[in-house]
């Protein structure tokens, strides 16, 4: 009975994997230009991929935690990757994909809820919180693979750009996470580290970590900061920006194509 639980708690959820299936579907379409409505198929496969990416942060996230020794996260159904378990599912889901398609920034998302009394060790609390980020990193890694590894003969140029654009977000989201402020991942991994006086006084700024980092980014020193950063990151990984612009620019199909994207087609 118990190992049957455990079963349950671990296998993978149906409304994962119906994402999983529109992001092959809509990734198809965009390759082959399926009844020509590339920009629409783009929309969806970013999408679906996002949504994917975020439920990924969250599983690695659980499941680091419960390697450490937090065994009440199968019974929460983080195991299971269903996106509806990582919190609210507005907070969780619909803001960051809100935020990508009004800005395309991969807002971080929503989080698993960790026993830390069960979990010793300020390593391993560190290693929780940076499994979600270096998750991120890790897409943008496989999503920018055919650059990288110089493996782009043959591949359409829609979907190239919008792997160069869904490999942004990754590393937006990553970097974001990063941020070592209150209520973000990385926070959680510098606060093992701090004295309890300190973490006392951070607490209560954790709810608005996330309304302050956009706060900053309107700064437009930090802005051009932060997305030179991000464009360095691509760039290490052999991404223009002119493919992951070209890619965002089609992901918004509802909107005229700039022309320079025309002539990078």
């Amino acid at each position: 009975m118990t190992t049957a639980a455990t079963r349950s708690d671990r296998r993978i959820s149906p409304i994962f994997l119906a994402i999983v299936a529109v992001m092959a579907v809509s990734g198809w379409a965009v390759w082959t230009d399926f009844a020509g409505q590339t920009g629409f198929a783009v929309f969806l496969f970013v999408t679906a991929a996002w949504i994917v990416s975020l439920c990924l942060h969250e599983y690695a996230h659980a499941r680091t935690a419960l390697h450490s020794g937090d065994i009440s996260i199968g019974a929460k159904g983080y195991l299971t990757l269903n996106p509806l378990k990582y919190t609210h599912a507005l907070l969780s889901i619909v803001l960051p994909v809100l935020f990508v398609i009004m800005g395309g920034i991969g807002l971080p998302g929503g989080a698993v809820f960790i026993e830390r009394g069960r979990i010793s060790g300020r390593w391993r609390h560190s290693l929780i919180s940076a499994a979600g980020p270096l998750t991120n990193m890790l897409f943008a890694v496989v999503c920018t693979a055919p650059f990288w590894l110089d493996a782009l003969d043959g591949v359409p140029t829609a979907f190239r750009n919008a792997l160069a654009f869904l490999a942004l977000l990754q590393v937006t989201a990553a970097i974001l996470n990063f941020v070592p402020i209150p209520g973000l991942d990385g926070y959680g991994v510098i606060e093992p580290w701090l004295s309890y006086k300190i973490r006392r006084q951070v607490e209560p700024f954790a709810p608005f970590g996330l309304i302050a980092v956009f706060g900053i980014l309107w700064i437009p020193e930090v802005n051009i900061a932060f997305f030179e950063a991000v464009d360095g990151l691509l760039n290490g990984l052999w991404v223009s920006e002119i493919e992951s612009y070209c890619g965002q620019e089609s992901y918004r199909f509802w909107q005229e194509q700039n022309p320079i994207c025309s002539v990078n087609s």
